[in-house]
C-alpha cells in the first residue's frame, strides 16, 4: 500500500512518521517547505515528545510530479491551502484512490472532492509543532475518526482499510459510517479554543483555567452545539471534555491558531468560526459570539498588511 501525506507539517509529520513504521506501507510526503522536505530526505523524519523516534520515508518532495501514484492520501495542510495543494497533488491519485482530510474545520472535503473520485471525512486530535526542519514536537496524543464523505459515495471498505493500517501504525483510529458528529465535535472545540488563544496569547491550559476565558469557551461551545442540532448532527462526545483533556496535557500547548498568529500567518478562522456562522445562518441560528471572534481574528490578520 502506498500513502501520500499532502502537507507534512506538524500533524502530517506525526501521521507520516507512524505510518512509515508499518512494513507493508510505503509513505511519501509532499510539502511546499523545501527545507523541511530536504531535511526529511537527508536525515529522516524525527518525532520527539509524546513519542521519540526517527524514520525514513519512501520519498519526500516539494514537487508532486516526482512522487508515484498512491492508494490513499492524507491531506494535512492548513485549510486555507487545501485547494492549492490538491491542484498540485491531484496526479498522485487515480480513480480508485481515496483521499482523507485530517484537517481542522469543515469545508475541506468539498474542495478535495473537486480533484479526486473518493473522499474520506476525517477528524484527528494528535497535535504538535515544528521544532526544526525534519523535526516535529509531538505534543498531544489523540484518536482519529474516519468515515465516507457522503457526496462521493466512498465505499466503507476503503474507510476500513485506511483505519486498519492507521491502527497498525499506532494511530488509534475509529471507522464510522457517519463521521459528521466527530468532525463537528472537534469543530466546536476548535472554534472555542483557537481564536481565544490566538487573541489572548494564552496557551490552552492557561486559557481554560482562567475563569473569564473558560466561561467564554463554554458560551462558544453552546452556540456551536445549537447549530449542529439545527442541522440534525449528533455530536460524537462533549466538546467540553475535549477542552479539559487538552488542558490536562503536559506542557504548554499552543493552539494552532496562536502559532499562526505568532508567525504572522493567515489563520483557519474562516473554516472554524466562519463556518459555524455560515451554517448557523442557513438554519436561522444566531451565532453572535462566533461572529465576533471571526471578525476580530480577521481584523488581526488585516493588521499585518499595514492598512
Amino acid at each position: 500500500m502506498r500513502i501520500c501525506v499532502v502537507g507534512c507539517g506538524a500533524v502530517g509529520s506525526i501521521f507520516a512518521a507512524h505510518l512509515a513504521r508499518v512494513k507493508d506501507v510505503e509513505v511519501f510526503a509532499y510539502d511546499v517547505s523545501e527545507a523541511h522536505i530536504r531535511a526529511i530526505a537527508d536525515s529522516g523524519l524525527r518525532l520527539s515528545g509524546a513519542a521519540d523516534f526517527t524514520v525514513r520515508l519512501a520519498g519526500a518532495s516539494s514537487d508532486a510530479s516526482k512522487l508515484p501514484r498512491c492508494d490513499f492520501g492524507l491531506v494535512a495542510t492548513k485549510s486555507i491551502h487545501t485547494r492549492t495543494a490538491m491542484e498540485k497533488a491531484r496526479a498522485l491519485f487515480g480513480n480508485d484512490s481515496a483521499v482523507c482530510s485530517v484537517q481542522n474545520g469543515v469545508g475541506n472535503e468539498e474542495i478535495i472532492a473537486e480533484h479526486v473520485h473518493y473522499v474520506i471525512r476525517g477528524t484527528t486530535f494528535p497535535a504538535g509543532h515544528l521544532i526544526a526542519p525534519g523535526h516535529v514536537g509531538f505534543d498531544i496524543k489523540g484518536d482519529t475518526w474516519v468515515g465516507p464523505f457522503e457526496p462521493t459515495r466512498t465505499p466503507m471498505e476503503k474507510v476500513n482499510a485506511l483505519a486498519e493500517v492507521m491502527n497498525r501504525a499506532g494511530l488509534n483510529t475509529i471507522a464510522l459510517a457517519d463521521a459528521r458528529g466527530a468532525q463537528w465535535t472537534k469543530l466546536i472545540f476548535n472554534a472555542s479554543t483557537n481564536p481565544v488563544g490566538a487573541l489572548t496569547r494564552l496557551h490552552h491550559s492557561a486559557a481554560t483555567r482562567f475563569a473569564l476565558t473558560g466561561e467564554l469557551f463554554n458560551a462558544l461551545i453552546a452556540e456551536g452545539e445549537a447549530v449542529a442540532r439545527a442541522h440534525g448532527i449528533e455530536l460524537h462526545g462533549d466538546p467540553r471534555a475535549l477542552v479539559e483533556k487538552g488542558a490536562s496535557a503536559p506542557g504548554k500547548h499552543k493552539a494552532s491558531m496562536l502559532q499562526d498568529v505568532e508567525a504572522g500567518r493567515q489563520t483557519e478562522v474562516d473554516f472554524m468560526n466562519g463556518a459555524i456562522c455560515e451554517w448557523g445562518a442557513r438554519a436561522g441560528v444566531p451565532t453572535p459570539l462566533n461572529r465576533a471572534l471571526w471578525q476580530l481574528v480577521k481584523g488581526l490578520e488585516h493588521s499585518w498588511t499595514n492598512p
